[in-house]
């Protein structure tokens, strides 16, 4: 008798029909030599499913290499983009501040006005309602 089954033991196991049907149909499809190994990978990984250290194991190494990967991908581009942005916002900055007369009281309520157009449109701001407003319509 080979060593790992001498420390097997035997016991009673109940279940539905229905569950042992589903037993018969998958364990040779997962290349298991018999039901009890079956049953006995499916307990430690349900085991290891609803343990909270262990749960990452579980997860496919392909799609946890994937998302990180797509992850990343994402933040350099989103970072590129911001700073391009910015860039584009200080040129603008500057040459509106080399043309305007705008003194610093004014300065204020627009800056405050400017947060709440963007709260309430949830940053999507579109220049012909700003024109609208600076024309007093």
């Amino acid at each position: 008798m080979p060593e790992e089954r001498a420390n097997k033991k035997k016991f009673p196991l109940w279940m539905y029909p229905e569950t042992r049907t589903l037993i018969e149909k998958w364990y040779k499809q997962d290349n298991c030599q018999s039901q009890s190994e079956f049953i006995e990978k499916a307990v430690r990984f349900y085991c290891g499913y609803i343990s909270a250290e262990d749960g990452v194991r579980y997860l496919p190494a392909a799609i946890t290499s994937a998302m990180t990967g797509m992850v990343d991908s994402l933040e350099s581009r989103m970072a590129r983009l911001v700073f391009k942005l910015a860039v584009e916002m200080s040129m603008m900055m500057n040459i509106l501040a080399a043309n305007a007369d705008v003194d610093e009281a004014m300065l204020r309520r627009l800056r405050g006005k400017c947060v709440n157009d963007v709260k309430k449109s949830v940053g999507s701001v579109n220049f012909e309602d700003v024109v609208k407003f600076q024309k007093g319509e």
